[in-house]
């Protein structure tokens, strides 16, 4: 697309918009009685407008029927964590029996690495990305301690090289390369949660499978972002939590992946709980953890309904919206974001901000990060004051997310045009 600085372009991008009106199945927060400018789905995605009516038939049915809504609800509550698989493989790029819905994200990344992060004397390392979000660093340091080991050398960070800012694919893959046989798994965020730098996982994962490792990723900000295909990735297995991009509420039931060649192995450990046991015992109350032979063998516990209802409420717009437009709009409203963001620079007599997210289309996602070179937490605060809701992370970016279902070209130009008039 050739783009332009200006508004009437970005009215005219979206006027020719095929997913425009998806925006009106979302609530927009308000500010002095206009839409905010909201960009901060990589964050806490909007509520649909559906899901109050998804989670009060779930309430209505609590009301009314007591413990058989388990069996009479509209929806079965006792089945209906069956109802997600269909739609999360096509978000996740996956087949439905290596998908479940269950936890919240570091539960369900603390469980998958019980059966894939079983470090041996010779094979006992992790490898990740430095500054991978906070709380994967505790999983994996605390992980490494369970086993009696020390973080410090257990624990292999890869970092971007002096004075950049995301990650060298050559120096992943070296990494991996240089620790060989001594990795146990190499475990990425999909997307870092800082830089927006969106990782070449099919890459790492044949890296960390030629040395004889497992591969894994935590998805937080690459489900319904990024362009996704485990199963083909042949990625080992992966979670993601569902309040982001996925826009199913503060708090939202979490989802996880495990590659069908290992749901079937019986032997590979895991904490069970009684959700993850053979449906067709599971009332026999029986000993012996005899798992479903899917994703779901790793449940524990039965189907937070509420919290799902929020969930499903939003994966029947994406079914509706289709992942190929998603995609393609994602593509064109942050690349338009970079477009606009390099004129404003290249007018300034010195640099006032710098990408830091990449400018290449395929290492990126909905997110980009900027660093201020200057004022920028006085930037951000009066952005805040004017109604346009961004994120800060310290000690000087600004994250924004353009999400194709509910934001615009629009959104994206008055956003520029705000920067540009606080930086002059």
């Amino acid at each position: 697309m050739n783009y332009q600085n200006t508004l009437a372009f970005a009215k005219e991008s979206d006027e020719k918009d095929p997913l425009k009106n998806f925006r009106e199945k979302f609530f927009i927060p308000q500010h002095e009685g206009k839409d905010c400018i909201y960009l901060t789905g990589n964050s806490l995605g909007l509520q649909a407008k559906t899901t109050s009516k998804y989670v009060q038939q779930e309430l209505d049915d609590w009301a009314w029927l007591g413990v058989e809504g388990h069996f009479r609800a509209k929806n079965p509550w006792m089945p209906y964590h069956e109802i997600f698989p269909k739609q999360l493989s096509k978000i996740v790029g996956c087949k439905e029996n290596e998908v479940v819905v269950m936890n919240q994200l570091t539960v369900n990344l603390h469980l998958l690495m019980v059966s894939f992060y079983r470090p041996t004397k010779q094979r006992y390392k992790i490898i990740c990305e430095a500054k991978a979000f906070p709380s994967d660093q505790y999983a994996f340091e605390t992980q490494a301690k369970y086993h009696g080991l020390n973080p410090a050398d257990a624990v292999i960070e890869v970092a971007p090289g002096e004075g950049e800012h995301t990650l060298r694919a050559e120096d992943i893959l070296s990494t991996i390369e240089q620790h060989g046989e001594s990795i146990a798994v190499v475990l990425f965020g999909g997307v870092n949660y800082y830089t927006g730098q969106l990782f070449d996982m099919k890459a790492i994962t044949q890296a960390a499978h030629s040395v004889g490792a497992y591969a894994g990723f935590d998805l937080a900000h690459a489900a319904g972002n990024a362009e996704l295909h485990l199963h083909d990735w042949n990625v080992d297995f992966a979670c993601w939590c569902s309040y982001k991009y996925l826009n199913s509420g503060p708090g939202g039931v979490a989802g996880a992946y495990i590659h069908e060649k290992h749901v079937t192995n019986k032997d590979l450990p895991r904490f069970a709980g009684w959700w993850g046991y053979k449906k067709e015992t599971r009332f026999k109350m029986e000993k012996g953890f005899d798992p479903i032979l899917t994703a779901e063998g790793w449940q524990l516990s039965n189907a937070p309904v509420l919290s799902m209802a929020a969930h499903k409420a939003s994966l029947d717009i994406f079914e509706e919206a289709g992942m190929e437009r998603l995609h393609e709009k994602r593509k064109l409203l942050a690349g338009y974001l970079h477009f606009v963001l390099n004129d404003i620079n290249s007018r300034q007599k010195e640099r006032v901000l710098q990408i830091i997210t990449s400018s290449n289309e395929a290492d990126r996602g909905c997110q980009v990060s900027i660093l201020m070179c200057k004022n920028g937490k006085q930037i951000f605060d009066e952005l805040i004051k004017q109604g346009l809701i961004a994120d800060w992370r310290e000690p000087n970016v600004i994250r924004v997310a353009p999400v194709p279902l509910y934001n615009s070209f629009e959104d994206v130009w008055r956003f520029c045009s705000l920067v540009n008039q606080l930086i002059g």
